[in-house]
C-alpha cells in the first residue's frame, strides 16, 4: 500500500507517460484485455466441464440453471468477442 503522497507522485509519473508515450499505454491495455479474456475463456471452459458433475451432485434443477447462466455468459462473450481477444 503507498501512502498518500506516494500515490500521488506515482499518478503524477503515469500521467506525464501517457501524454508522453500514449502508444506504449495502448499497448499496455491490449495485453491486459487479452490476459481478462483468456482468464475469462479459461473459467467459461471449466464450468462446463463440471456441468455434467454439478448435475449429477446437485440435481437436475442446479444443473438446469447451471446450463442457463453458461449459454447467457456464451452468448455474452460472443456478443463482445472483440473486447476479449
Amino acid at each position: 500500500m503507498l501512502s498518500k503522497e506516494d500515490q500521488r507522485r506515482f499518478e503524477q509519473i503515469t500521467r506525464q507517460l501517457r501524454e508522453s508515450d500514449p502508444q506504449f499505454f495502448a499497448r499496455l491495455e491490449d495485453r491486459a484485455r487479452a490476459r481478462r479474456g483468456r482468464y475469462l475463456m479459461l473459467l467459461t471452459i471449466v464450468l462446463w466441464a463440471s456441468l455434467p458433475a454439478m448435475t449429477v451432485l446437485a440435481g437436475r434443477m442446479a444443473g438446469a440453471i447451471c446450463a442457463l447462466v453458461l449459454l447467457a455468459n456464451a452468448g455474452f462473450m460472443w456478443r463482445f468477442r472483440r473486447r476479449w481477444l
